[in-house]
């Protein structure tokens, strides 16, 4: 067993980030992860460190990838904005416009955006529905198209924790004929030179790092009501983190929480939205798609999450009594289980990554990913007043 190392550049403007990373490398609050700031399209942090297996056999090198969670949905509403940019989605329009099937049972009337913004009513799968039955496409997706809404959409919002990936996915293959790897591939990652896939191509293995499961959910489900969103979510399927290191998740194609990248991966893609629509001379989208993204759909407790959240479309937006780390502005944001963040920040043109194996307490974020936030936002407030 070696000592972790921290590898990588940070401007002496972010040295606090750097020394709050190391500090939690070496306490072995953090086992392996990679953090990147990117600000006007300049890299102004990219550092890792740690390690990649449990063992702590193995060096996080400047090429580790991990699952990275819901993190993974940051990049599933950009491929969604995409299509709008493109004229071949409308935000507004029926969810069955562009998949017959999903009207049936009473959901005629949800929209594109209710999907996006976590307020279709339609959170996760009907009982019987086991982590497995995610791999398969055709029946996940053909159940979601079968069941009723739990609520009526656009009344209240509950995380689309394992599904929406699965939802706005088969909107994408159904608009473009490809698959959701197929189109991060083909649209986002190549043109991008991003170092991210959906899954995990078999090649890739050898570099991926061990997922270390978090603490059990301080939630006892078997004391709340069966019926309600929370237990119906969380129960189909239940999670189970140690699945990520499993060959059947990295084979399969899941826009909600199988993605497969680092900090720098992340950054590259989703600078793009901090940056105007445009990220390393690639153009994605352009201002008026960017601008729905900060329409608010819902400003509510999640009836999944049991906290407040502010969404717009495909994001969240600043609510400080539920991150304090991100401040007011026109910023937006999205986590995963365990402790990634993105933040794209519009007004400060910054982007913010963070992707890590050993994974916190708390489905959104952590205490780790708020004290890298708290010291990144520190650093630039103390820059300007200077």
């Amino acid at each position: 067993m070696g000592e972790p190392t921290i590898g990588g550049f940070c401007d002496d403007r972010f040295d606090t980030v750097r020394r709050v990373f190391e500090q939690n490398v070496s306490s072995g609050e953090e086992l392996g992860a990679s953090l990147v700031i990117d600000i006007e399209g300049q890299t102004c942090v990219d550092i890792w460190g740690g390690f990649r297996d449990q063992a702590r056999s193995t060096p996080w090198t400047e090429d580790t990838v991990v699952n990275v969670w819901s993190s993974t949905k940051s990049i599933l509403a950009l491929a969604a904005l995409m299509l709008v940019d493109a004229g071949e989605l409308n935000l507004d329009a029926p969810v069955a416009r562009y998949w017959p099937e999903f009207a049936a049972n009473g959901k005629s009337n949800i929209e594109v955006r209710h999907i996006l913004s976590h307020t279709s009513g339609v959170s996760g799968w009907e009982q019987p529905f086991v982590l497995e039955d995610m791999y398969d496409w055709d029946k996940s997706t053909t159940l979601l198209a079968q069941q009723a809404p739990w609520w009526p959409a656009g009344s209240a919002a509950g995380y689309h924790a394992n599904n929406q990936g699965h939802l706005i996915g088969e909107i994408i293959r159904r608009i473009t004929g490809q698959c959701f790897k197929e189109f991060v591939t083909a649209s986002i990652a190549g043109p991008l030179g991003a170092d991210f896939q959906i899954g995990a191509r078999d090649d890739d293995w050898g570099r991926i790092a061990e997922i270390i499961a978090p603490p059990p959910f301080d939630i006892d489900l078997a004391a709340l009501d069966p019926d309600s969103v929370m237990v119906k979510t969380m129960a189909g399927p239940v999670a189970d983190a140690n699945a990520a290191n499993s060959p059947g998740w990295r084979h399969a194609d899941m826009g909600a929480h199988n993605g497969h990248g680092n900090a720098r991966s992340l950054a590259r893609i989703l600078s793009t939205i901090a940056l105007g629509g445009e990220s390393n001379g690639v153009r994605l989208l352009d201002s008026k798609s960017i601008d729905r993204i900060f329409e608010e759909q819902n400003n509510d407790v999640d009836l999944v999450l049991g906290v407040p959240f502010r969404r717009g479309i495909g994001y969240a937006l600043p609510r400080l009594d539920t991150m304090p780390s991100i401040p007011d502005g026109r910023i937006c944001f999205w986590g995963g289980w365990g402790g990634s963040m993105t933040v794209m920040d519009l007004d400060r043109r910054m982007t913010f990554t963070y992707m890590m194996n050993k994974m916190g307490p708390g489905i959104i974020g952590s205490t780790r990913s708020e004290q890298y936030l708290r010291a990144t936002y520190d650093a630039i407030s103390e820059a300007v007043t200077v």
